[in-house]
Parts: structure tokens; C-alpha cells; sequence
């Protein structure tokens, strides 16, 4: 099975931190994480943790940062063919404070104006396709050469790209702020008929499979025509960095390996539930076999 994934790569630096910082206070820790990040990109490092041939198709800068990127993918056994190195660009660096206190992050990146397309042409076919609304021109164009392809979109912002592309996947895969923002109202978790009113909102527009992601309360969608939330895993939470990408890469992988949209959504919720147990997101994704056998151990 091949995997394609094209969006957003950065480089992280986590600071983690027993509360929040106060402004015009000095602080000293006594260590930081440091790995790639980025929505599709931590999806495809999964993808290939898991023993998918997955190909990264994302543009970096010629500098520290995008070496390292380069580094852990090919560590991982990812094909680094389409991560285009762009001389006079600059990495997008992302640097986070993890309140270990709550498992809360905040993060401030450091990022150019988005690229539409990248300088190759992607001719590679793939089994799974998995984009972030980065590289629009390059997304649909793999879109369009893998049309019997699953594909899944992790839809985070709301953009005339993200629109665009979210009618071309199988999956959209939608955070709470993309839902409200697209329909323009607020989703009350308490009240199923403010879910259900939103979910028919996109599900009219984008004509495929939508699922919206509500952090910790779980994931919305409909199976067999009825509406359900799929319950977030409870976990005491370190550092909840990634934890977004991280499931949509395990959805790919569980509904591109045959699995009931339920037991999908189920198995991606526990591979997210793990990674905020532990700091730095690339770090925290854990192996296969912890994610299939959490069931057994609780």
C-alpha cells in the first residue's frame, strides 16, 4: 500500500513549562524537544511509522531546519523525493510552551507566504492521499491522478484552497472552528441538534464523508444514517502538540486498511489520546501495536 502526503512541513522547538509564562519574567528549563511538525507532515511520519511506503510532498528551505526535516524522514523510511529544498526560503519554525500543568500548548510559528505548487510534477500513484490544504495546485493535482485513491483532507482553516480541495476527498476530516466557521454558527457540544444542523451543512456542500473533530468531547459524524459521537479517550495530558495531525494520519491508515468508519474513528482517537501523554509531537506517536492492544490493557 503507497501513501501520499502533501502539506505543510515546519521544525518545532517545545519548551515545556509548569505554568504559563508571565510577561518581563525570566525562565530556565532544563530541557526542550526538538523534531519536524505540520499537519500533513506528521501524518505522512505516522504513515510510515506504521509501515505504510509513504511519499512527503511539502517545500522546505535550504537551511538547519529543513536538513533535519530530511533527516527524520528518511530515518523513518518515508520517500523524500518531493521534499523540494527552495534556495532564499526559509523553514517555517514553530516554537510551542507546553503548561504541563493542564496538557494546554501555545504555539507561535514562523512561516512565509504559502506556495501553491511545487516545482515537480507528481506522477507517483497512490493508495491513501492525505493533504492539509498547503500546496493546493500540487494537492489536486495528485488528487486528480489517483481518483480511485482514499483520500482525506484535514481540514483545520477555512480557505478558499480548503473548500476547493475538501470536495475533491473521500473524507473530510474537520476541526470545530473550521465547522463554525464555515456554517456560521456555534456548536453547543450539549445540544446533538446543533451538531446535527452544522454536520448537514457541510455534508450538502461537500457530498462525501465528513467528520468533525471536537477535541476532547470525540468526533461527529453519521453512520448508517445515524447521527453518533464517537468518544474522545480520557488521559491525563502533557502536551497535546500534533495530537490533530496525528489523528488524521491513524484515520488514513485504519479506514485505507478496511476498517468500519467507527472502529476508524475509535482506533485514531486512542493513537491521539497516547500522543499527548508524552512531549513533542513526533515523538509522542506511538506504535501500532500500543494503539490495537489500549483496549485490552485498560
Amino acid at each position: 500500500m503507497k501513501a501520499i502526503c502533501v502539506g505543510h512541513s515546519t521544525y518545532d522547538t517545545t519548551l515545556p513549562m509548569d505554568a504559563y509564562p508571565i510577561e518581563n519574567f525570566k525562565y530556565r528549563i532544563e530541557n526542550h524537544i526538538e523534531c519536524g511538525g505540520g499537519p500533513a507532515s506528521n501524518g505522512a511520519y505516522l504513515l510510515a511509522k506504521w509501515g505504510i511506503e509513504t511519499t512527503i510532498c511539502s517545500v522546505i528551505g535550504d537551511d538547519y531546519y529543513g536538513d533535519r526535516i530530511i533527516d527524520e524522514f528518511k530515518k523513518i523510511g518515508a520517500n523524500t523525493k518531493y521534499l523540494e529544498k527552495r534556495k532564499n526560503y526559509q523553514t517555517s519554525s514553530s516554537f510551542i510552551i507546553a503548561n504541563m500543568s493542564n496538557g494546554l500548548r501555545t504555539i507561535i510559528t514562523s512561516k512565509k507566504d504559502p506556495i501553491k505548487k511545487l516545482d515537480n510534477i507528481i506522477t507517483d500513484k497512490a493508495d491513501l492521499i492525505l493533504i492539509d490544504g498547503e500546496h493546493p495546485e500540487t494537492a489536486l493535482e495528485v488528487l486528480n491522478n489517483n481518483p480511485d485513491a482514499l483520500s482525506v483532507i484535514d481540514a483545520g482553516r477555512l480557505t478558499e484552497d480548503t473548500l476547493k480541495l475538501g470536495k475533491k476527498v473521500k473524507y473530510l476530516v474537520c476541526s470545530k472552528e473550521f465547522a463554525e466557521r464555515f456554517s456560521k454558527k456555534k456548536i453547543d457540544i450539549s445540544n446533538l441538534n446543533s451538531l446535527i444542523e452544522v454536520y448537514n451543512e457541510l455534508k450538502i456542500y461537500f457530498q462525501n464523508t465528513v467528520i468533525i473533530t471536537l477535541e476532547a468531547a470525540g468526533s461527529f459524524t453519521q453512520i448508517d444514517g445515524q447521527y453518533k459521537i464517537i468518544p474522545s479517550i480520557k488521559v491525563t495530558a502533557k502536551d497535546s502538540t500534533g495530537a490533530g495531525d496525528i489523528f488524521h494520519g491513524a484515520i488514513t491508515y485504519f479506514l485505507g486498511n478496511g476498517y468500519p468508519l467507527e472502529k476508524a474513528i475509535h482506533y485514531a482517537s486512542i493513537t491521539s489520546a497516547i500522543s499527548v501523554t508524552k512531549i513533542g509531537s513526533r515523538f509522542s506517536i506511538p506504535k501500532l501495536e500500543e494503539v490495537l492492544n489500549y483496549d485490552n490493557i485498560i
